[in-house]
């Protein structure tokens, strides 16, 4: 089934169409989901709400852009509100740091499994953060408009995050992360 017969059957509530697109996105959203949320149990329950906001809210979809596009920032608000209800913590350490040209970056050598398995050690602010930056490409403008941050916040989160990340590669003695740095 094509898509736009698929969203045109989501759109009539026809629980065919809805099964067919639960199954063919619900594990590139779940995984989505435990980016934002280690514990299983709280990313089963975004995905769930996310899907239920999908399937009421499809109308609001007007085909101007990716429907996978307006799927996964469906997902993204959702782990983010829950992050909100478990008080999201973010350091309100403001810090600016000037980063030499040509460094190497660990995280382009990285597999998918052993960055979410660092991501899942990060605090939960520099998680989300690291997140929405490097992985959902969102601006630090947007970044703190989502969280109701300062730019300079969502900055010092993301260096943070990557410092952390070093550490965490030097300790599992990670090639090249002796030459990595938080850009």
């Amino acid at each position: 089934m094509n898509l736009e017969i698929l969203v045109e059957g989501c759109k009539r509530g026809t629980p065919q169409a809805q099964q067919t697109l639960y199954d063919r996105y619900s594990s590139v959203l779940f995984a989505i989901c435990r980016r934002y949320l280690p514990q299983y149990e709280d990313a089963e329950d975004a995905l769930v709400a996310a899907f239920f906001k999908i399937f009421t809210q499809i109308h609001q979809f007007n085909e101007m852009g990716s429907f996978e596009g307006w799927m996964k920032r469906i997902v993204v608000n959702e782990c983010l509100m829950t992050l909100r209800r478990q008080s999201l913590p973010f350091s309100a350490i403001e810090i600016q740091l000037e980063v030499p040209a040509g460094e190497i970056s660990a995280e382009a050598h990285l597999e998918a499994g052993d960055v979410l398995r660092l991501l899942e050690q990060l605090p939960p602010g520099y998680r989300t953060i690291f997140n929405l930056y490097v992985v959902e490409g969102y601006k630090h403008k947007e970044i703190a408009d989502l969280l109701g941050v300062s730019i300079n916040t969502s900055k010092s989160q993301l260096i943070l995050a990557k410092k952390r990340m070093k550490e965490l590669l030097l300790e599992l003695q990670y090639p090249d992360s002796e030459n990595y740095h938080a850009k």
